[in-house]
């Protein structure tokens, strides 16, 4: 019963509430500050800010930022009309302080923000009023980084940066902008951490940072800035010019990196066969290491596949008296970095056993081979020449080595035909191995090249002057490849045609400025390069390219290695330089291409087109004018 009454209480409620009134579009308005802001001579570290309505904070962990940062945690808290900070660390005389609420203040209905508020006291005579502001970029793809912490230091020794927390600091909005407020004249180095243990210095080498090779000087300077008035969407109605003063620098451009260092060790190990043997490593080698039986001689007794960064080793081994062994006893001595800094040895002792037992093995090796003497006979007795006194003898078939083949019936012109085993092999007769072009009905040789590919040992690279619209014929005779573990390979035939150049961009690009110390990578719409090329005197051409949209990246190759090297604080190395092509590449078949306008002299955080920037800027409140839309009843 008095749940229904509840109901019933409910609903004549509902009926007379009003449909609305205006929506409040207006911002709250400070109304008072205890103490009051800009205020000197200040020693308590409480702060209360009163509104002209109820208001709320949005993510204050992430928005506001306090300058000098605190090693102890702000309170900042907030309920009906006040907002309410206090500070823990003990206050610095003659100092500063701000705290940046930036557009975290909002009212609690509408969620309308006070924009752009930062609390200012001194504990001094005098509120320092200089600031700097600029853009944190990602440097290996110019992606802004949000929530990044930006920092000063007066002590121009790079070394404050590693042992003394920032003296003033702010945080990135979401297109990696920052002001640092509240500065004092004088000289600076500015520095960027993903502050991992938010003790705000660089003590750990996971940590991504930025720092700008030269000192700054902030300053201010009287300004205009013009201010449109429009008449409506198209016209505009006046143009103000409204005086100002401007701090500066205001376009600091610092380029976030993170150190190649990981702590090395060994991840796991893994024998799924009895004849491999895998290592996985957390970080790259730089030396390979070394392994050695404990109870065996490991020389000339495997062949080792390696991943490019050596972070990964497969010993294929050699001899079946070793392998057959459940568990091997290893001893594995690689390359570490201690606490010092310095490379030691590490020495590890593996005992790697096998996933399945040999014996388990052997018995289903037997019970295959009775299998199949048992389905030869058969067939034997079956056979009308079956000669009961003299029966065939059964001879086990020679095991069979697959070949994998990337050849199709629609080749690209730029693709590479490539052969892969499951095995090393032990050898290739390049005789049995043949290329033919289909003239007719004939099928006539060409000459082609067959090698290993020198990034995986399993892997074979096929070339020939393969022709647009062209069909040919590969064959790989009986016998063409041998396998370390007794495979052989049967005969291989695979017909493939490649495309037309109808099918086809070409794309020719002219960079100012860049000689032969270039990379030029054109890209799809997620970032994946597609194609790579060095620049020739600022040149590149790169041909079938198929129809779609792409964007170019090009990477200042500084040491000339062919990548994208990171930097290194402790040796005063900043990342290479990267640049963006401003806009998207929409690139047809049968259509030549010249690009010649790339102004790598760009800023960078206008550089990378909006369209394939991961760190999309926050959705900005727009005010609407909902109260002229709203049917009211």
């Amino acid at each position: 019963m008095s749940l229904l009454l509840a109901l019933a209480l409910v609903a004549c409620a509902s009926i007379g509430t009003p449909d609305g009134g205006p929506y409040d579009e207006e911002p709250p308005v400070l109304l008072k500050a205890t103490p009051v802001l800009n205020a000197t001579g200040v020693s308590v570290a409480k702060i209360t800010l009163e509104f002209d309505e109820n208001v709320t904070l949005e993510n204050a962990f992430e928005n506001v930022v306090v300058s000098p940062p605190q090693l102890q945690m702000p309170e900042i808290k907030y309920s009906g009309k006040k907002i309410m900070v206090e500070l823990f660390d003990t206050l610095k005389p003659n100092t500063t302080y701000s705290v940046d609420f930036g557009n975290a203040i909002v009212d609690n209905n509408e969620r309308n923000p006070y924009e752009n508020f930062a609390y200012v006291f001194s504990t001094g005579d005098a509120v320092d009023t200089l600031a700097v502001s600029g853009v944190v970029l990602n440097a290996a793809d110019l992606e802004p980084i949000k929530g990044m912490i930006v920092g000063l230091h007066s002590c121009l020794d790079d070394s404050a940066f590693t042992k003394l927390p920032f003296e003033r600091v702010s945080r990135t909005d979401s297109r990696g902008r920052f002001t640092i407020k509240g500065i004092a004249p004088g000289k600076y180095r500015v520095y960027a951490l993903s502050d991992a243990n938010q003790n705000y210095l660089f003590d750990q080498k996971s940590e991504a940072v930025a720092w700008l090779p030269t000192v700054i000087e902030p300053h201010a300077a009287p300004a205009v800035r013009p201010d449109t008035i429009w008449r409506d969407s198209v016209t505009i109605d006046t143009i103000r010019y409204i005086n100002y003063t401007r701090f500066m620098p205001d376009d600091l451009v610092l380029r976030v990196f993170k150190e190649d260092f990981m702590s090395q060790y060994l991840v796991k190990q893994t024998r799924d066969q009895h004849n491999k043997l895998a290592l996985f490593f957390a970080a790259p080698n730089n030396t390979l290491p070394r392994l050695e039986g404990l109870d065996f001689d490991l020389t000339d007794a495997y062949i080792l596949e390696k991943s490019a960064r050596m972070d990964t080793l497969v010993y294929w081994l050699k001899d079946s008296m070793l392998y057959r062994n459940d568990t091997l006893a290893l001893k594995l001595t690689y390359r570490v970095v201690d606490e010092a800094g310095d490379s030691i040895d590490r020495n590890d002792t593996l005992f790697v056993s096998a996933k399945r037992r040999w014996e388990a093995v052997l018995k289903q090796q037997q019970k295959k081979h009775e299998e199949d003497m048992k389905n030869f006979m058969r067939k034997a007795k079956n056979s009308p020449d079956y000669d009961e006194e003299n029966p065939p003898v059964y001879v086990p078939k020679t095991k069979v080595l697959p070949v994998r083949f990337s050849g199709s019936n629609s080749m690209d012109l730029n693709a590479v035909c490539r052969f892969t085993f499951e095995e090393p092999l032990l050898s290739v007769d390049a005789s049995k191995i043949s290329v033919a072009l289909k003239v007719d009905t004939l099928w006539t040789p060409v000459d082609m090249v067959f090698r290993q590919d020198s990034t995986n040992i399993r892997r074979y690279e096929m070339f020939a002057e393969w022709r647009p619209e062209e069909t040919y014929m590969v064959t790989a005779d009986s016998a063409a490849f041998k396998g370390l573990y007794g495979g052989v390979s049967e005969k291989f035939t695979r017909e493939m045609t490649f495309k037309s150049l109808d099918e086809y961009a070409v794309l020719y690009v002219n960079i100012a400025g860049v000689r032969n110390n270039g990379i030029l990578q054109l890209l799809d719409a997620r970032e994946n390069v597609v194609m790579e090329q060095k620049t020739e005197n600022g040149h590149c051409t790169f041909y079938f390219i198929k129809p779609g949209t792409y964007y170019m990246r090009l990477i200042f190759d500084a040491n000339s290695n062919g990548k994208w090297d990171t930097g290194d604080f402790e040796k005063g190395i900043q990342p290479e330089h990267v640049s963006y092509y401003h806009h998207a590449l929409d690139l047809r078949a049968l259509f030549e291409y010249t690009q010649d306008d790339w102004d790598i002299g760009t800023p960078l955080n206008e550089q990378k087109p909006l369209d394939i920037t991961k760190q999309k800027p926050d959705k900005e409140r727009r005010k609407m004018n909902r109260n002229a839309t709203r049917n009211f009843k």
